[in-house]
């Protein structure tokens, strides 16, 4: 067991890649700062905005893995095909279902307005504009240029 820690600590694609989503995740809140003049914690986790954390984790994943394994590689060619399946998915499907949740709050909104009703309101910033990828990918191959 103890080795496994260790292995995993000198992990260094594992790390770059962590690296990327911890800062796509820091510059979302600072973004929000920026843009509303207010903090809010959430955007430090929360899913949705730019730039993507999700393709900075997974574009850094794969250009480290490319960096420390060989371009022709097995895995290199794993974390490009997953890659593309999570910023597809981040810019695609999930990116639908938060349309779709914000055009059922207002219905919701709008025909409960003078009633009781205590429904809790859909989550709509689920997933990312093709732009919020692009910048969450370059910031991860950055990250993996420099760290990788």
């Amino acid at each position: 067991m103890e080795i496994f820690f260790k292995e995993i600590a000198n992990n260094r694609v594992l790390w770059t890649s962590l690296s990327a989503w911890f800062i796509a995740q820091l510059l979302k809140g600072i973004f929000y700062f920026f843009k509303e003049k207010r903090i809010n914690f959430r955007r430090f986790v929360g899913a949705g905005g730019m730039p993507s954390s999700h393709s900075a984790l997974v574009a850094s994943l794969a250009t480290a893995t490319g960096m420390n394994t060989g371009w022709n590689s097995i895995f290199t060619a794993f974390a490009v095909v997953l890659g593309g399946i999570v910023m597809y998915d981040a810019s695609g499907v999930r990116l639908a279902a938060g349309r779709q949740a914000a055009v059922l709050n207002k219905i919701v909104d709008e025909i409960f307005e003078e009633g009781e009703f205590h429904q809790e309101r859909l989550k709509e910033l689920l997933g990312h504009t093709p732009i919020e990828v692009i910048a969450g990918a370059l910031l991860g191959i950055g990250i993996a240029l420099l760290l990788g």
